[in-house]
Protein backbone atom coordinates (compact mmCIF):
# COMPACT_ATOMS: atom_id res chain seq x y z
CA UNK A 1 0.00 0.00 0.00
CA UNK A 2 3.26 2.39 0.89
CA UNK A 3 4.12 2.11 -2.26
CA UNK A 4 1.19 2.48 -4.29
CA UNK A 5 0.48 5.88 -2.07
CA UNK A 6 3.76 7.06 -3.28
CA UNK A 7 3.18 6.29 -6.32
CA UNK A 8 -0.21 8.14 -6.96
CA UNK A 9 1.13 11.24 -4.75
CA UNK A 10 4.04 11.41 -7.37
CA UNK A 11 1.55 11.32 -10.16
CA UNK A 12 -0.39 14.09 -8.59
CA UNK A 13 2.82 16.60 -8.47
CA UNK A 14 4.07 15.55 -12.22
CA UNK A 15 2.33 17.77 -14.13
CA UNK A 16 1.33 21.62 -13.77
CA UNK A 17 -2.24 21.51 -13.48
CA UNK A 18 -2.18 21.16 -9.65
CA UNK A 19 -0.08 24.19 -9.04
CA UNK A 20 -2.28 26.48 -11.94
CA UNK A 21 -5.50 25.09 -10.23
CA UNK A 22 -3.92 25.88 -6.85
CA UNK A 23 -2.69 29.93 -8.19
CA UNK A 24 -6.35 30.18 -9.95
CA UNK A 25 -7.94 29.27 -6.67
CA UNK A 26 -5.80 31.74 -4.75
CA UNK A 27 -6.70 34.12 -6.97
CA UNK A 28 -10.34 33.80 -7.18
CA UNK A 29 -10.95 33.13 -3.64
CA UNK A 30 -8.97 36.91 -2.91
CA UNK A 31 -10.85 38.39 -5.21
CA UNK A 32 -14.16 37.16 -3.97
CA UNK A 33 -12.81 37.73 -0.67
CA UNK A 34 -12.19 41.43 -1.38
CA UNK A 35 -15.29 41.98 -2.92
CA UNK A 36 -17.95 40.43 -0.17
CA UNK A 37 -15.94 42.36 2.54
CA UNK A 38 -16.39 45.73 0.40
CA UNK A 39 -19.95 44.89 -0.53
CA UNK A 40 -21.50 43.63 3.11
CA UNK A 41 -19.29 46.65 4.80
CA UNK A 42 -19.82 49.69 2.71
CA UNK A 43 -21.97 49.35 0.06
CA UNK A 44 -25.62 49.73 1.22
CA UNK A 45 -28.00 46.81 2.58
CA UNK A 46 -31.39 46.47 1.34
CA UNK A 47 -34.61 47.35 3.44
CA UNK A 48 -36.52 44.03 2.47
CA UNK A 49 -33.70 41.84 2.77
CA UNK A 50 -32.60 39.79 5.38
CA UNK A 51 -31.25 41.71 8.74
CA UNK A 52 -27.10 42.49 7.90
CA UNK A 53 -24.77 40.28 9.64
CA UNK A 54 -22.02 41.63 12.05
CA UNK A 55 -19.15 41.22 13.85
CA UNK A 56 -17.74 37.75 14.35
CA UNK A 57 -20.86 36.07 11.94
CA UNK A 58 -20.07 38.55 9.28
CA UNK A 59 -16.68 37.63 9.54
CA UNK A 60 -17.07 33.76 9.62
CA UNK A 61 -19.68 34.00 6.51
CA UNK A 62 -17.09 35.56 4.38
CA UNK A 63 -14.02 33.41 5.52
CA UNK A 64 -16.57 30.54 4.71
CA UNK A 65 -16.44 31.29 1.28
CA UNK A 66 -13.21 29.15 1.12
CA UNK A 67 -16.09 26.18 0.92
CA UNK A 68 -19.53 27.59 -0.34
CA UNK A 69 -17.46 29.16 -3.73
CA UNK A 70 -13.94 27.41 -3.33
CA UNK A 71 -14.26 23.92 -3.13
CA UNK A 72 -14.88 23.23 -6.80
CA UNK A 73 -10.81 23.28 -6.79
CA UNK A 74 -10.39 20.28 -4.95
CA UNK A 75 -12.86 18.48 -6.57
CA UNK A 76 -11.64 19.29 -9.80
CA UNK A 77 -7.93 18.04 -8.75
CA UNK A 78 -9.12 15.08 -7.18
CA UNK A 79 -11.44 14.09 -9.86
CA UNK A 80 -8.58 14.58 -12.50
CA UNK A 81 -6.23 12.23 -10.05
CA UNK A 82 -8.55 9.32 -11.62
CA UNK A 83 -9.70 10.29 -15.01
CA UNK A 84 -6.60 11.42 -16.24
CA UNK A 85 -5.28 7.84 -16.06
CA UNK A 86 -8.29 6.86 -18.37
CA UNK A 87 -7.69 9.81 -20.85
CA UNK A 88 -3.89 9.05 -21.61
CA UNK A 89 -4.57 5.27 -21.27
CA UNK A 90 -1.76 4.90 -18.60
CA UNK A 91 -4.48 3.02 -16.31
CA UNK A 92 -3.71 -0.29 -17.88
CA UNK A 93 -0.11 0.23 -16.94
CA UNK A 94 -1.52 1.61 -13.24
CA UNK A 95 -2.71 -1.73 -13.01
CA UNK A 96 0.16 -3.95 -14.28
CA UNK A 97 2.00 -2.21 -11.17
CA UNK A 98 -0.76 -2.60 -8.69
CA UNK A 99 -3.11 -5.58 -9.89
CA UNK A 100 -5.14 -5.06 -6.69
CA UNK A 101 -7.65 -2.44 -7.81
CA UNK A 102 -9.15 -1.78 -4.56
CA UNK A 103 -5.61 -0.80 -3.19
CA UNK A 104 -4.87 1.64 -6.40
CA UNK A 105 -8.45 3.51 -5.58
CA UNK A 106 -7.37 3.47 -1.75
CA UNK A 107 -3.83 5.34 -2.82
CA UNK A 108 -5.73 7.23 -4.87
CA UNK A 109 -8.07 8.88 -2.61
CA UNK A 110 -5.63 9.09 0.34
CA UNK A 111 -2.71 10.67 -1.83
CA UNK A 112 -5.01 13.60 -2.74
CA UNK A 113 -5.30 14.20 0.79
CA UNK A 114 -2.32 16.54 1.13
CA UNK A 115 -2.67 18.37 -1.82
CA UNK A 116 -6.10 19.21 -0.88
CA UNK A 117 -5.19 20.47 2.69
CA UNK A 118 -3.01 22.45 0.45
CA UNK A 119 -5.41 24.26 -1.66
CA UNK A 120 -7.17 24.38 1.56
CA UNK A 121 -4.77 26.18 3.61
CA UNK A 122 -3.78 28.58 0.20
CA UNK A 123 -7.70 29.32 -0.79
CA UNK A 124 -8.72 30.18 3.19
CA UNK A 125 -5.44 32.11 3.25
CA UNK A 126 -6.25 34.43 0.00
CA UNK A 127 -9.76 35.21 1.23
CA UNK A 128 -8.61 35.91 4.92
CA UNK A 129 -5.49 37.68 3.70
CA UNK A 130 -7.85 40.21 1.80
CA UNK A 131 -11.19 40.05 3.44
CA UNK A 132 -9.78 40.30 6.88
CA UNK A 133 -7.95 43.65 6.77
CA UNK A 134 -11.66 44.77 4.86
CA UNK A 135 -13.80 43.99 7.03
CA UNK A 136 -10.64 45.43 10.17
CA UNK A 137 -11.04 48.84 8.00
CA UNK A 138 -14.69 49.28 6.89
CA UNK A 139 -16.25 46.32 9.36
CA UNK A 140 -16.38 45.74 12.89
CA UNK A 141 -13.07 43.73 12.79
CA UNK A 142 -11.44 40.87 11.48
CA UNK A 143 -12.20 38.73 14.37
CA UNK A 144 -8.96 36.40 13.89
CA UNK A 145 -8.66 35.45 17.30
CA UNK A 146 -12.16 34.87 18.08
CA UNK A 147 -12.73 31.29 18.65
CA UNK A 148 -15.69 30.15 16.63
CA UNK A 149 -13.84 31.90 13.71
CA UNK A 150 -10.80 30.45 13.71
CA UNK A 151 -12.58 27.47 14.10
CA UNK A 152 -14.28 28.00 10.69
CA UNK A 153 -10.99 29.00 9.44
CA UNK A 154 -9.20 25.82 10.11
CA UNK A 155 -11.88 23.75 9.33
CA UNK A 156 -12.04 25.34 6.16
CA UNK A 157 -8.92 23.39 5.20
CA UNK A 158 -10.02 20.27 6.41
CA UNK A 159 -13.30 20.56 4.20
CA UNK A 160 -11.21 21.23 1.34
CA UNK A 161 -9.35 17.89 1.86
CA UNK A 162 -12.79 16.00 2.05
CA UNK A 163 -13.87 17.27 -1.07
CA UNK A 164 -10.58 16.51 -2.89
CA UNK A 165 -11.06 12.69 -1.41
CA UNK A 166 -14.82 12.98 -3.26
CA UNK A 167 -13.33 13.98 -6.73
CA UNK A 168 -10.95 11.36 -6.65
CA UNK A 169 -14.28 9.04 -5.61
CA UNK A 170 -16.69 10.53 -8.42
CA UNK A 171 -13.79 10.14 -11.21
CA UNK A 172 -14.07 6.29 -10.52
CA UNK A 173 -17.60 6.46 -11.46
CA UNK A 174 -17.41 9.36 -14.86
CA UNK A 175 -13.84 8.67 -16.26
CA UNK A 176 -14.27 10.68 -18.90
CA UNK A 177 -12.49 13.50 -18.34
CA UNK A 178 -13.97 16.10 -19.94
CA UNK A 179 -17.39 15.14 -18.99
CA UNK A 180 -16.34 15.00 -15.28
CA UNK A 181 -15.42 18.38 -15.39
CA UNK A 182 -18.37 19.64 -17.15
CA UNK A 183 -20.86 18.26 -14.06
CA UNK A 184 -18.77 19.09 -11.06
CA UNK A 185 -18.98 22.55 -12.53
CA UNK A 186 -22.22 22.82 -13.01
CA UNK A 187 -23.45 20.96 -10.08
CA UNK A 188 -21.28 23.28 -7.69
CA UNK A 189 -21.97 26.82 -10.07
CA UNK A 190 -25.57 26.09 -11.01
CA UNK A 191 -27.50 22.97 -9.57
CA UNK A 192 -26.43 22.79 -5.80
CA UNK A 193 -26.53 26.64 -5.40
CA UNK A 194 -30.41 26.71 -6.77
CA UNK A 195 -31.06 24.07 -5.09
CA UNK A 196 -30.43 24.72 -1.73
CA UNK A 197 -32.64 27.99 -2.04
CA UNK A 198 -35.35 26.38 -3.54
CA UNK A 199 -35.29 23.52 -1.38
CA UNK A 200 -34.55 26.08 1.25
CA UNK A 201 -37.39 28.04 0.97
CA UNK A 202 -39.97 25.34 2.05
CA UNK A 203 -39.80 24.26 5.51
CA UNK A 204 -41.31 20.82 4.10
CA UNK A 205 -38.10 20.09 1.61
CA UNK A 206 -35.92 22.75 4.09
CA UNK A 207 -34.59 19.40 5.44
CA UNK A 208 -33.47 17.65 2.50
CA UNK A 209 -31.67 20.70 1.56
CA UNK A 210 -29.03 20.18 4.35
CA UNK A 211 -27.93 16.80 3.05
CA UNK A 212 -26.73 18.02 -0.37
CA UNK A 213 -22.82 18.39 -0.53
CA UNK A 214 -22.64 21.74 0.02
CA UNK A 215 -24.96 22.53 3.07
CA UNK A 216 -23.18 19.20 4.63
CA UNK A 217 -19.88 21.16 4.47
CA UNK A 218 -21.25 24.53 5.69
CA UNK A 219 -22.29 22.39 8.69
CA UNK A 220 -18.84 20.85 9.55
CA UNK A 221 -17.46 24.25 9.18
CA UNK A 222 -20.13 25.98 11.37
CA UNK A 223 -20.83 28.90 9.15
CA UNK A 224 -22.64 29.15 5.89
CA UNK A 225 -22.82 31.87 3.24
CA UNK A 226 -26.38 30.60 1.82
CA UNK A 227 -27.98 30.79 5.05
CA UNK A 228 -26.47 33.68 6.55
CA UNK A 229 -27.73 35.56 3.34
CA UNK A 230 -31.43 33.95 2.91
CA UNK A 231 -30.41 30.98 0.84
CA UNK A 232 -32.23 29.10 2.73
CA UNK A 233 -30.60 25.78 4.71
CA UNK A 234 -30.42 28.15 7.52
CA UNK A 235 -30.95 25.05 10.26
CA UNK A 236 -27.06 23.46 9.33
CA UNK A 237 -26.63 19.53 10.56
CA UNK A 238 -24.28 19.17 13.31
CA UNK A 239 -20.91 19.18 12.89
CA UNK A 240 -21.07 14.89 13.70
CA UNK A 241 -23.28 14.52 11.07
CA UNK A 242 -22.31 16.89 8.59
CA UNK A 243 -18.77 14.79 8.64
CA UNK A 244 -20.72 11.63 8.13
CA UNK A 245 -22.41 12.79 5.22
CA UNK A 246 -19.01 13.88 3.71
CA UNK A 247 -17.47 10.67 4.18
CA UNK A 248 -20.91 8.84 2.69
CA UNK A 249 -20.29 10.80 -0.19
CA UNK A 250 -17.18 10.13 -0.18
CA UNK A 251 -17.40 6.49 0.15
CA UNK A 252 -20.54 5.80 -1.40
CA UNK A 253 -19.59 7.48 -4.77
CA UNK A 254 -15.84 5.01 -4.14
CA UNK A 255 -17.76 1.63 -3.54
CA UNK A 256 -19.51 2.89 -6.80
CA UNK A 257 -16.37 3.08 -8.94
CA UNK A 258 -15.28 -0.07 -7.42
CA UNK A 259 -17.43 -2.11 -8.30
CA UNK A 260 -18.56 -0.71 -11.59
CA UNK A 261 -15.50 0.58 -13.21
CA UNK A 262 -12.41 -0.85 -11.62
CA UNK A 263 -14.44 -4.19 -11.52
CA UNK A 264 -14.40 -4.32 -15.73
CA UNK A 265 -11.41 -5.64 -17.79
CA UNK A 266 -9.30 -2.78 -19.01
CA UNK A 267 -7.26 -2.56 -22.10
Amino acid sequence: MRAALVAEYRKLLSTRMWWVLLVALAAYLAFIGGVMGLSLTVAPQPEDGPPPLEGAELAAAVYGLTNAIGYVFPLVIGSLAMTTEFRYRTITQSLLVEPRRGVLLGAKLLATVPLGLLYGVVGTAAVVGVAGPVLAAAGDGAFLTDGDVVQVILLSVVVSALWAVIGVAFGSVLTNQVAAIVVILAFTQFVEPIARIALGAFDVTDGVARFLPGAAADGLIGASFYAAFGGGDSDLLPRWASLLVLLAYAGGLALVGRFTTLRRDIG
